[in-house]
This record gives C-alpha cells, sequence and structure tokens, in this order.
C-alpha cells in the first residue's frame, strides 16, 4: 500500500513539477502513487533517469495508477 498519493486530476495546470516535488521528498522506503486520467507514459523516462521504479495499472476507463519507489 503506498505511502503517499497524489491525484494528477485534482491539480489545476500543467502537473509535473508538483509531481517532481513529491519525487524529491520521497523517502528510501516509501511509495508515491500518482493517479492520472492518461497513462503518463513521458514522466517514465524522467522516473528512470532520476532512480525511480514504477508500476503501472489502469483502473477505468480514464484512471491509470503508478506507484513509484526508489530503485
Amino acid at each position: 500500500m503506498p505511502d503517499r498519493t497524489l491525484d494528477a486530476r485534482d491539480i489545476d495546470g500543467e502537473p509535473f513539477g508538483r509531481i517532481v516535488d513529491e519525487l524529491e521528498t520521497l523517502g528510501e522506503t516509501e511509495q508515491l502513487e500518482l493517479v492520472n486520467s492518461f497513462e503518463p507514459e513521458p514522466l517514465y523516462g524522467v522516473l528512470d533517469r532520476r532512480g525511480f521504479d514504477h508500476e503501472t495499472e489502469q483502473v477505468g476507463e480514464n484512471e491509470w495508477r503508478v506507484v513509484i519507489e526508489q530503485a
């Protein structure tokens, strides 16, 4: 079960900055669950470069959940 959840659907404007802020404060053993209305494929390369693993699941027609943790 993730330690924190960030629902990008609730963020006004571009959510990328808020996502990065959350990643920068993520502890070594913590998990962040990102909820989005689409699969955030552009984020995957950023996560890889920053040393994070992720697991993505589509849970509804317009709902994707990405669990992120340090690699």
